[in-house]
């Protein structure tokens, strides 16, 4: 029983190990989801007949690792809801006058959206009216762009 165990172990790290180091985290909860029922029919397939494992201790490992895997992909579509709400505020920032921690400012002309591929964070960049750009984030005020009026 121990070697089939170790064999599924050691065969499941082979398959984490394939991974590319860019892997997002469903994918990695995905390989040890897949590791682990790897495992777990490694036990279920050699465990002693005369002493079988108890089915409670089987099904709390399994409800754990399912709990686990589910959170992952909750956290997962939560950063894509959040990412999705800042791009979609990105356009109320256009005309508005920003001014970052060390006193620049400028009015928004324009707002790029990027992404980070292995993390999912989103970065807001403005392009202001001198041609600078500011990275808008922590330290950033935004408020409604200064007009001048006039009068008659």
């Amino acid at each position: 029983m121990v070697s089939a165990v170790t064999a599924a172990q050691q065969a499941a790290t082979g398959t984490q190990a394939a991974g590319t180091q860019g892997a997002s985290a469903a994918s990695a909860a995905s390989l040890n989801y897949n590791s682990f029922l790897k495992l777990f029919m490694a036990e279920l397939q050699n465990q002693d007949p005369t002493s079988p494992m108890d089915t409670t201790q089987q099904m709390s490992q399994l409800a754990s690792f399912s709990q686990v895997e589910q959170q992952v992909k909750m956290n997962t579509n939560l950063s894509t809801l959040i990412s999705q709400s800042m791009i979609g505020q990105a356009g109320n920032l256009i005309g508005k006058t920003v001014t970052d921690s060390d006193g620049n400012t400028g009015t928004v002309k324009s707002i790029n959206v990027a992404t980070d591929s292995s993390t999912s964070a989103v970065t807001l960049i403005a392009t202001l009216d001198s041609g600078s750009k500011m990275t808008i984030g922590p330290g950033v005020t935004i408020a409604a762009a200064t007009t001048t009026s006039t009068s008659n």
